[in-house]
């Protein structure tokens, strides 16, 4: 039995293509693993505020020396971040905006990042503490970005590869819904998505 968090980052809802493949991805994860539990967060919709100077600076006070206004700053933090440590399976929704991940992800991520919570530095850099997790990226795009020309302009997948890698989250795979807007490709973009996932 497993336990998987699902993220969403769209602000599309109901027709949202990244919410549509992360459900069919998790729906496959739960056919694999009978059982398994799902907590589910639309980081677009609870509206996860942006980083503050308040925040960041009770991330680097000892635990014991913090404040009460700096606990109550760091309270959202510590809880997605109990919720990250807490799943087996991560289900991110991701997507592509103007290039890049929407805001409501980039708020999530800036609040999980935390200096000797999540991630630490040894004597060859840094060392990522989330380990164990497998992660699932449901990507989407109205362009094709992971081959020809566009794929230099994706800073999506490259990017959240990079940024779990630094927590130790190592074991990622992207499946993508793209080509959503391309004449001659989104009229099957959807099913070929849907029919690519496969959960290791």
């Amino acid at each position: 039995m497993k336990h998987i968090l699902h993220l969403k980052s769209s602000i599309q809802g109901a027709s949202s293509y990244s919410i549509k493949l992360g459900n069919a991805i998790v729906s496959k994860i739960q056919d694999k693993y009978q059982g398994s539990t799902l907590e589910e967060l639309n980081l677009a919709d609870i509206g996860i505020p942006h980083l503050n100077a308040a925040e960041l600076r009770s991330f680097f006070i000892p635990k014991d020396q913090l404040t009460s206004e700096d606990v109550e700053s760091i309270r959202l933090s510590d809880e997605l971040v109990k919720q990250l440590f807490a799943a087996d399976i991560i289900v991110i929704g991701a997507p592509l905006i103007n290039y890049t991940i929407h805001s409501a992800l980039k708020a999530w991520i800036d609040h999980v990042t935390r200096p000797g919570v999540t991630f630490g530095y040894g004597e060859n850099g840094p060392i990522g503490m989330v380990t164990g997790k497998k992660v699932y990226v449901a990507m989407s795009s109205g362009g094709v970005y992971s081959e020809g020309p566009g794929k230099a302009n994706d800073f999506v997948a490259p990017y959240l590869k990079a940024f779990l890698g630094f927590l130790g989250m190592t074991d990622l795979t992207v499946f993508r819904a793209e080509g959503l807007k391309v004449p001659g490709v989104k009229e099957n973009a959807m099913e070929r998505a849907l029919d690519s996932i496969k959960i290791d």
